[in-house]
């Protein structure tokens, strides 16, 4: 099997992981531009609060059927349609002109990429054996940190040195962000195996070994049609945990350079990419290192509790602290927990659920747990509003996620399968 599953990882995770660097980028790349765009575009900064969470009501509409959808067409062509359509919407978001333009086209990028995230979830979990797949999914999910790494720097330089000629640098950032995104979609289609049966790179015998493992694995869940996987109480608690996490990853996410911008004392460019790229580089590292271990210990449900406590704990020691290297440091902490964290807790509902009711009740999870990155500019902005302090935002955040830590000790205690 080890070898059936390294295999996998060469044929598989490359292109896995260079969707998912793209999906970061063209989601999160408007906090490189805040600035420009509230200047440009008369945005405000509460505008700009909203429109940054707006793509989650989109992503959330669309989240269901999409992944629905997936089980049934095949991620062939599931995902390389999702992303030729997230890539042409950002292409066009070169038109942002008011508040107006900057929410339906943020709305119209959620919309488009709904389905995307949990869609690979359930891909995978074709695929890879439980023991397994926390690491795959972890794999996966260095996407984040190499998107925001690489992304903060390369984003950073076409603001510093795009051309001037028929469109400003941030308008050149959407255009060409979103062109690759399109061109990788294509290659996507031509590339990906929708299931283990489908894949020409594995033997008949391996194919054999392989579905075996993964028939077994099915044999021991329980069979929920959509409605039922969509009322579980399990499910729903997993929702409030998934919704957590997203608050503190996008809490953080969008404000990221403009915090650093402001240590610096200069306009978000190449260096401030440069500095914001630092935290997604520990990431980096520590990823592979935590989810194997989790799945070497098969302590899955105890490894997201202590990860999504070092992100709260992390975001809000950050928020006192005046030296930009001490920043850096939390900061670093911060993302190591709830960037390390998704993968871990992806494999505790895809032990529980299967077939149909596995693509609704991911889909849930991915649908409502996604609107914390809605709620968390909004929420940030209105802190800070209330209690006219630049320190109230990030702390009603880490009050919010440590609701998720508090949720995820109740589901150790009452759900005994969950090791």
């Amino acid at each position: 099997m080890e070898k059936i599953v390294n295999k996998m990882y060469l044929k598989i995770m490359p292109l896995i992981l260079l969707m998912f660097c793209l999906a970061m980028l063209d989601r999160s790349n408007i906090a490189y531009v805040k600035d420009y765009i509230e200047i440009d575009a008369g945005i405000s900064k509460a505008a700009y609060a909203l429109g940054a969470g707006i793509f989650f009501i989109g992503y959330a509409i669309f989240e269901i059927p999409s992944n629905l959808l997936l089980h049934k067409l095949g991620a062939k062509i599931w995902l390389s349609r999702i992303m030729i359509t997230w890539g042409l919407v950002c292409m066009v978001m070169i038109y942002i002109k008011d508040e107006t333009s900057f929410y339906i086209l943020r709305f119209l990028l959620g919309l488009s990429e709904a389905g995307f995230s949990p869609g690979v979830i359930l891909y995978l979990s074709y695929f890879f054996p439980t023991i397994y797949r926390s690491k795959a999914y972890g794999f996966y999910q260095l996407g984040a940190p190499l998107a925001l790494m690489l992304g903060g720097v390369i984003t950073g330089a076409i603001l510093d040195y795009a051309p001037s000629i028929w469109f400003k640098n941030w308008q050149w950032m959407f255009i060409i962000q979103g062109a690759i995104t399109v061109i990788v979609g294509f290659y996507a289609y031509f590339k990906l195996a929708s299931k283990p049966e489908n894949a020409k790179w594995l033997s008949e015998e391996e194919k054999a070994i392989l579905i075996a493992e993964l028939e077994k694995e099915q044999n021991n869940k329980e069979e929920l049609n959509s409605s039922k996987a969509l009322s579980s109480i399990i499910v729903w608690k997993f929702v409030l945990v998934y919704f957590a996490i997203q608050l503190s990853v996008y809490g953080v996410l969008f404000y990221l350079p403009t915090q650093v911008s402001h240590f610096l004392g200069t306009n978000v460019g190449l260096k401030v990419g440069i500095i914001s790229a630092i935290p997604w580089a520990v990431v980096l590292i520590a990823l592979p290192i935590v989810t194997s271990y989790a799945d070497k210990l098969r302590a899955w449900s105890s490894f997201s509790i202590a990860l999504l406590l070092l992100a709260v704990v992390s975001m809000f020691l950050s928020v006192f602290i005046n030296s930009l290297a001490l920043f850096i440091l939390f900061i670093s902490l911060a993302a190591v927990g709830f960037i390390a964290i998704q993968p871990i807790f992806w494999n505790l509902p895809t032990q529980i659920l299967k077939g149909t009711g596995a693509a609704a009740g991911i889909a849930l999870i991915g649908a409502l747990g996604n609107l914390g990155g809605f709620v968390a500019p909004n929420l940030k902005n209105y802190a800070e509003s209330q209690f006219n302090s630049s320190y109230a935002g990030l702390i009603a955040l880490c009050l919010v996620a440590f609701l998720g830590v508090l949720m995820l000790i109740h589901l150790k205690k009452s759900y005994t399968n969950i090791k």
